[in-house]
Order: structure tokens, then sequence, then C-alpha cells
């Protein structure tokens, strides 16, 4: 397995600050990213790759140390969270194409976020780092392509809240991107999405040691971060992958108050998943996800007066978008929305339905499934050139 290290990119100061969204600023940013494959002479053959929810710029190969994450970077980071997908002959091949993976604004692996330190102060931002959106991450990230000298990447690729980066750069940023390739995801939150994040949302503000957010020197909402988690993977997985994961071991919580005893494995699964998901994810970096998904609404991003005219505006770029029957994340009717009205207003789209049993993280699972689609929709050949 190839090894990779997370390259660094700064910009803003004091006296030209990062302006949000909201309108409140940052005097600095620094985004952590990674890049696999060479950029050829063109600069034309870059792909920009959105991670999920609690993805990280470590998409692809080893990268077994970043100090800048601290504690967070656990084992189960070391091996990039799409490395079947990424890399020399794969789904998105390094032979071809220059691929690029960043870590959020607001993110926990070294780019900044809560728990970066304030210049201000020297102590954590916490509760008084700003809002952010997902307009404001994508924004980042044009940046970022600035500093590397990308005026138009041949693709952009996202799953899950990913996708919804994917499509928000699509919409915003029209004339940067050739292709765009959503996967299992939505141009706006459901009903079903902002009742489950505000449910993970409560549960980390509700735990006594949250502390409003500055807890960085004390143990934190572990226990609130973990039910948020929990909360969440029973989405991720269908029902029938849960129960054949659970390996019929039978582990009762630590936790001595508890009157419950577990009667089935699938508990001790989940409760697993939730505890180990704390050792490596900030609650903050956790919460400022959630309320941006909560607060997603592409056509209010786009400043857009129909979904006719936003996507009207992606015109000149070609769509592959996937749905997961088995997906209770985001339902397979989201992805058809989204192809139906991608080609009422006039834009080349192809949706894929894809049958799996593993449900919404088929998408990091299953590359099989993705292949043949994701590889003739991206070419390749002619993209490699540094003649």
């Amino acid at each position: 397995m190839e090894s990779v290290r997370t390259k660094f990119f700064s910009y803003g100061s004091r006296s030209n600050p990062v302006r949000l969204e909201s309108g409140e600023t940052l005097s600095e940013v620094t985004l952590a990213y990674e890049t696999y494959g060479e950029l050829n002479t063109a600069r034309d053959n870059s792909i920009l790759v959105f991670h999920a929810l609690s993805g990280s710029q470590h998409a692809a190969g080893s990268n077994p140390s970043l100090p800048e994450a601290g504690d967070l970077w656990q084992s189960e980071c070391y091996t990039g969270w799409w490395d079947d997908f990424i890399g020399p002959g794969k789904v998105i091949d390094t032979n071809h194409f220059h691929v690029i993976c960043c870590n959020y604004l607001g993110g926990c692996y070294g780019t900044t976020g809560p728990s970066s330190l304030d210049p201000a102060t020297r102590e954590p931002y916490g509760s008084s780092f700003p809002a952010v959106s997902f307009s404001d991450i994508v924004d980042t990230q044009v940046e970022l392509l600035t500093h590397l000298g990308i005026s138009k990447l041949h693709a952009v690729v996202g799953a899950s809240l990913g996708g919804m980066m994917a499509l928000n750069l699509s919409v915003r940023y029209p004339d940067k991107v050739r292709l765009v390739c959503p996967i299992a995801t939505s141009f706006y939150s459901t009903v079903l999405q902002r009742v489950l994040n505000l449910e993970q949302v409560q549960a980390i503000e509700r735990d006594p040691q949250f502390l409003s957010g500055d807890y960085y020197h004390d143990s934190g909402p572990i226990n609130g971060l973990s039910l948020a988690r929990m909360i969440a993977h029973k989405t991720y997985v269908s029902l029938e992958a849960m129960k054949s994961r659970a390996s019929g071991k039978l582990n009762q919580p630590s936790r001595d108050s508890s009157r419950y005893k577990f009667q089935h494995s699938v508990e001790s699964y989940m409760l697993h998943h939730g505890d180990k998901f704390t050792l490596r994810f900030d609650a903050n970096t956790y919460l400022i996800l959630l309320v941006g998904w909560l607060n997603y609404d592409l056509l209010k991003d786009s400043c857009a007066d129909s979904i006719s005219e936003m996507f009207g505006r992606c015109s000149n770029q070609s769509f592959l978008v996937f749905s997961i029957d088995s997906d209770v994340c985001f339902y397979p009717e989201e992805q058809k929305n989204l192809s139906e009205e991608l080609k009422l207003a006039g834009v080349e789209s192809r949706l894929v339905e894809l049958k799996s049993q593993k449900g919404h993280d088929a998408f990091l699972l299953e590359p099989e499934l993705f292949r043949e689609s994701i590889k003739s929709f991206l070419g390749g050949e002619s993209t490699n050139s540094n003649n």
C-alpha cells in the first residue's frame, strides 16, 4: 500500500480575514488535504473528492501519522477511507487522474476547526468557533484549487454528505467542473434527516460534559457523541447487514448504572460502534456538520429563483448519479428526483440504480458495483498526457 502524507494550505490574515456566509470571520484558515496521482501539464486531470460526514482528507493509501489530529488519529484511520476506490487501476485510476481530498472547514483532522487554537487566545476555539455552512466548506476548497493552480476540475465526486458538497460546487461554480458524480445523496434535506440530525444534536448538547462546547480541558461529551453515532449508524447499514455484522457475542455495557441488560448481539454491536467513534472524532466538529446538514437547501444556497434555473447553470456539465436500493439514509427516490430535475433543466444526467444488501455504506464497501460506470464516465486515457 502506497504511503502518503497530509499536506497543508493556509490563507487569510488579521488584515484580510476569511469571511463566512454568516458574516463572521476567521483570521486564518488552514486546510489539511492529500493528493494522489500526478497533475498533468495541462492541469486538467484533477478530480476533487468530497468525504462523508465523519471522513477525512485521507482517502487512499497508508498514513499512520497525523500529529495535527492528536489522539483522534486512531489505527482505523491509517488506511484511506476510499482506498478500494482510489489508486492505480482502481475505480478512480491514479495512473490517469490527479485526485484531491480535503478535510472540511470545522474539521478535526488538521483543518481549522473548534479544536484548533484561536490565534487571539492560544486556547481552543470551542464555543467561539463560527457557524459553518456547506457553501463555506466548498468556498475554502475552491481557494485550495486556486492555490494548486487548477482552474477547472475534470470531475467532482462525493457520496452522502460529500455528494451535497459536490452538488453545491456544481451549481455555484459551474465553470470549474466538467463531470459531476453524486452518490447516495440529495439536493435537499428530508424531514426524516432533519429529525435524525436533531436527535443527534440533542444527544451531544444535553450531555453534562458538553460544557457549551468548551470541553477541551475535560473529558468531553463522550456519552452524548456515542449516542449520536448510534442514532446515525442505523441509517448507514441495512437491517440485514446490521444483523449479519453482529458477531453473536453478547457484551454487556461497562456502565454499572444501567438497569437494562443486553439481550441480543446487535445491541452490543451498536454500543461498540458508538463508543469506538468517540475515540476518533470531535463532538464540536460533528455538530458543525450536522447543523450544516440541517440547514442544507441547495436552491437557497445557489441563490437561484427555481430548481430549473439552478440546474440550468450546469448545462455544460455531465452528471452520473448513483442510488442504492437498500439505502435508508438517502432514499433512492431522492436520487431519482435529482436526475429528473437535471434532465428537465437540459443537463445530461444518467441515473445508475444499484442493488446491494449493504445499505447506505455500499459506497464504502462495494467498489465493484461502481467500477465500470465510473471508469466509463471519467474516461482517462486522454487526460494523463504530460507532453
